[in-house]
């Protein structure tokens, strides 16, 4: 399954990059972008455990910038 997702708040392309490589080692993640300039996200991942997969997406993305909040 692949689903984009807006971001809010993120403030660098570092972190953008930070974000991206730390989604792309979750179990269960096929792929991953994070675009600083148009401040979205594009996750694929296993349908069966997507759920899951995001609140690992979501703890990762705090982790690089506590201030950015995905909007589900």
């Amino acid at each position: 399954m692949k689903k984009k997702y807006k971001l809010q708040d993120l403030d660098c392309a570092n972190c953008a990059a930070k974000m991206e490589d730390a989604i792309k080692k979750i179990d269960g993640v096929i792929d991953a972008s994070v675009n600083f300039m148009m401040q979205k996200m594009t996750i694929e991942a296993d349908d069966d455990r997507f759920d899951d997969i995001m609140k690992q997406v979501q703890a990762a993305c705090s982790k690089v910038e506590p201030d950015c909040v995905i909007l589900m």
